[in-house]
């Protein structure tokens, strides 16, 4: 049986775009491909294939947008101009999104439609720009396409090991990915009292396995 709920990408932000893209080539010795921007939330974005029906984002505000009357996804508005770069949040993939958040019990902000070039998909966005769960808690994301967008990606010798993460609510977090049905390699352990959320995924690369990892202050 086909779980309802898969990876569909990690989420690595950056105060620009060419900054996210060295820290991607520098840690896992690709480059990744040009992606697109987002008009609506005045943000453009580089791809690179980790599997299939699978993907890494590096994603940053685009400097030639328009000014924008909303909060930016994945709480890019709060990056400062000499943070690094870092493995924000993950993407969780459902054929039912509208059930899927129903059934998480967490608050994961209102579905929104959004489109890049040719693609279309509904994902959810809190309408003031947070990270559920600073990140550890996945976005929900329905594609409303035929071919994924990582099968338009070149194959990069790279694949997702497994994701780790560390949060305070790691009990609430992990019964919410059982609600939506959720199977995957992510681990979610409880973080100390006072210990920053953490991600931390680990990729299969030609040069052997790397690590991509979040800076919680």
């Amino acid at each position: 049986m086909q779980s309802q709920c898969a990876i569909d990408h990690l989420v690595v932000a950056a105060a620009t775009l060419d900054a996210g893209a060295e820290y991607v080539r520098a840690t896992l010795g690709v480059e990744p491909e040009v992606g697109g921007t987002h008009e609506r939330m005045g943000t453009h974005n580089r791809l690179l294939k980790l599997g299939e029906a699978l993907y890494l984002e590096v994603i940053a505000i685009d400097p030639s947008a328009a000014p924008l009357s909303r909060a930016r996804w994945f709480g890019l508005d709060r990056l400062a101009p000499d943070d690094p770069p870092q493995l924000l949040t993950w993407v969780v993939r459902t054929h039912d999104i509208d059930g899927s958040v129903a059934r998480s019990g967490v608050v994961l902000g209102p579905v929104e439609t959004m489109t890049r070039g040719n693609l279309s998909w509904r994902i959810t966005v809190p309408a003031e720009g947070s990270l559920p769960s600073d990140g550890v808690m996945p976005s929900l994301i329905q594609w409303n396409v035929e071919q994924h967008p990582a099968d338009r990606l070149r194959d990069s010798g790279c694949s997702l090991v497994r994701l780790e993460a560390r949060h305070v609510a790691a009990d609430r977090i992990e019964q919410a990915l059982r609600a939506i049905d959720f199977a995957g390699p992510v681990t979610v352990n409880a973080a100390a009292l006072g210990q920053p959320a953490s991600l931390i995924a680990i990729i299969e690369t030609a040069a052997g396995y790397r690590t991509l990892c979040s800076v919680r202050n």
